[in-house]
């Protein structure tokens, strides 16, 4: 008999609210709730909840926490409502950079089903860690409607906080590969609330197991400015994944665009270091190459500059064996007629960010062999 473990089946890195570079701004909360939607990859018996107040230098007051499954927009399925209990307490206090697990939550779900996590903030927060372009939306209300099936006038808001994972108790042999990287994992461009993002349509073609998202957009393989480099980022984000059998890495265009440029010989270095690492640690890794962006619409970055070095790196990609398989989304997604820009069917609208069809194309490069091989 299978013995049952815990394993991630949701993931959600946030960033510094401090942070010079800002997709979204930041936010406190006080005597509110806070209601957020997350879609659980793989099923099991009970859950877990892991909060955090990292980047803060207030203690977190969680005046109670409930656990649902979503029914539609801010409303929730009521029969399933369960409190979440911090070592046995409805309430908990997280120190200033601290992160808390909550106790086991019996509420079983299955692969692709979508919960509601409700929190009660009674004391001022500070500005909150939080992912700024989850492509999910939350909603906020004055006082403790935790347990309300539906919030009454609430604030809809487009960033995630406090919530970095949900784990599932289970006795399934499922491997779990971990997306790496930037915005074409954490979903920009992909329709809010969908659930299209790439990571999404790649758990839609595995035929076992699931991929936790770990994208944070803006983000860089080499240097600390939204969020932690992907480098320094590695051990918490990939390693400490409970369950955790394998890593798929997009990285490259924020280094390239991004206050200055990247050289070929330093993102292969980083490249090469990130697959050292994970193998250090017994896992199979997988690249993508660097996907276009030529036809980026927004003001000051380095475009015309990145574009040779992307092409280079992309050449040293396509040919490296440091990785355990590396797949061509660029070759995928970009304009036959001008491969530095994506094709058009595939453009979310700025120029540098896949759509839902995009997204889709960038999943179905994954060679689900070359998985199979290794897990």
């Amino acid at each position: 008999m299978s013995t049952a473990r815990w394993v991630a089946v949701f993931r959600a890195p946030l960033v510094n609210p401090a942070e010079q570079i800002r997709l979204a701004e930041p936010r406190s909360f006080a005597d509110e709730t806070l209601r957020q939607v997350l879609r659980v990859a793989g099923g099991g018996t009970r859950l877990r909840v892991h909060l955090t107040n990292r980047y803060s230098e207030n203690e977190l007051v969680i005046g109670a926490a409930r656990l649902a499954r979503h029914k539609t927009a801010d409303e929730i399925v009521a029969e399933t409502d369960t409190a979440v209990r911090f070592a046995g307490s409805t309430q908990v206090r997280i120190p200033a950079g601290a992160t808390a697990i909550s106790d086991p939550v019996d509420l079983p779900v299955t692969a692709g089903a979508e919960l509601a996590l409700s929190l009660y903030l009674p004391e001022d927060t500070g500005l909150a860690a939080f992912a700024h372009i989850p492509a999910q939306p939350g909603w906020v209300v004055a006082g403790d409607r935790t347990s309300a099936a539906a919030l009454p006038a609430p604030e809809e808001i487009g960033s995630r906080f406090f919530l970095t994972g949900v784990d599932v108790l289970t006795t399934a042999d499922a491997p779990v590969l971990v997306a790496f990287g930037d915005s074409w994992f954490e979903g920009v461009g992909s329709t809010p609330g969908a659930n299209r993002r790439s990571v999404d349509a790649l758990n839609a073609r595995l035929p076992r197991g699931w991929a936790v998202n770990q994208g944070i957009g803006g983000t860089r393989l080499l240097t600390d400015e939204i969020g932690e480099h992907g480098l320094s980022r590695f051990e918490r984000d990939v390693l400490s994944v409970p369950g955790v059998t394998g890593v798929w890495v997009n990285f490259g265009i924020n280094d390239l665009i991004l206050s200055g440029t990247a050289t070929a010989e330093q993102l292969i270095a980083g490249f090469t270091e990130l697959a050292r690492l994970a193998h250090q640690a017994g896992l199979p890794i997988y690249a993508d190459t660097i996907g276009p962006f030529a036809g980026a619409i927004y003001p000051g970055l380095s475009v015309a500059e990145g574009i040779p070095v992307r092409r280079a790196v992309n050449e040293w990609l396509r040919g490296t064996p440091v990785f355990d398989a590396v797949f061509d989304i660029a070759a995928a997604v970009q304009d036959p007629d001008r491969p530095d820009f994506i094709r058009a069917e595939f453009d979310s609208g700025d120029g540098m960010h896949l759509n839902d069809a995009g997204a889709q194309a960038m999943a179905k490069t994954v060679d689900l062999t070359a998985l199979a091989a290794h897990s």
